[in-house]
């Protein structure tokens, strides 16, 4: 296999985390470009080279899916942004809004024994701090955490927010302008599918989201 790039690194990764996200074998070209900000002739480029690295499988039209190799790559490097962005909130005070950047950059630069470091400083936690699960070591996942969209929560339910899928860092400003960050326990006051908005209460007060960006949080019914 050639030599392990910054590129490369970022290609598993966004193939992973599309399969993931969609649940489904293969990520299309056109969704691998959205996602990193490239040309479609730029990812198919990429796309041929992956797979003469051995790292992934790809038929033109057919999309792309990861290796056994491909995969252990993608979910080291998962692993070292995941751990990162928990560090920089824990021991430098970052908010969950300033350290996805940060990570983007230092995944790519530091060692897998410094990473280990951080893991055992750190108390080998589960999930980084937007509820993103951590791989382990050797590949594998804690156990999942039961939790459902917000948008399944019925009027004056509780709930504790468990992971936000969108990381956007204004949204995820929103929210902890709005009281609202993982742990935190909250109710339902409105929720209105006909209208598209559902109105959360938090200890800060009420605001209101979107019921597009109300599914990207996951939460457990209290």
């Amino acid at each position: 296999m050639a030599m392990v790039t910054l590129t490369v690194e970022n290609y598993v990764k966004a193939i992973y985390q599309l399969c993931t996200e969609s649940q489904s074998a293969s990520a299309s070209t056109g969704a691998v470009a959205k996602r990193l900000g490239v040309s479609p002739g730029t990812v198919t480029s990429m796309l041929r080279t992956l797979a003469e690295s051995g790292l992934a499988n790809y038929q033109a039209y057919e999309g792309v899916h990861l290796s056994e190799a491909g995969k252990r790559l993608a979910l080291r490097v998962l692993r070292r942004h995941r751990l990162v962005e928990l560090f920089l909130v824990q021991t430098l005070g970052l908010t969950w809004d300033e350290v996805h950047e940060e990570a983007e950059h230092l995944e790519h630069a530091v060692s897998e024994s410094l990473v280990d470091r951080m893991d055992a400083f750190l108390k080998y936690p589960d999930r980084d701090p937007h509820g993103d699960p951590i791989p382990r070591s050797d590949g594998s996942f804690p156990a999942a955490v039961g939790s459902e969209p917000l948008t399944s929560c019925e009027p004056a339910s509780q709930f504790v927010l468990e992971r936000v899928i969108e990381q956007s860092p204004e949204f995820l400003r929103y929210l902890r302008e709005s009281g609202l960050s993982i742990g935190t326990s909250a109710h339902v006051v409105e929720n209105h599918p006909q209208a598209g908005a559902i109105v959360v209460q938090t200890p800060q007060g009420k605001f209101t989201l979107g019921r597009e960006l109300a599914d990207k949080l996951l939460v457990r019914k209290r």
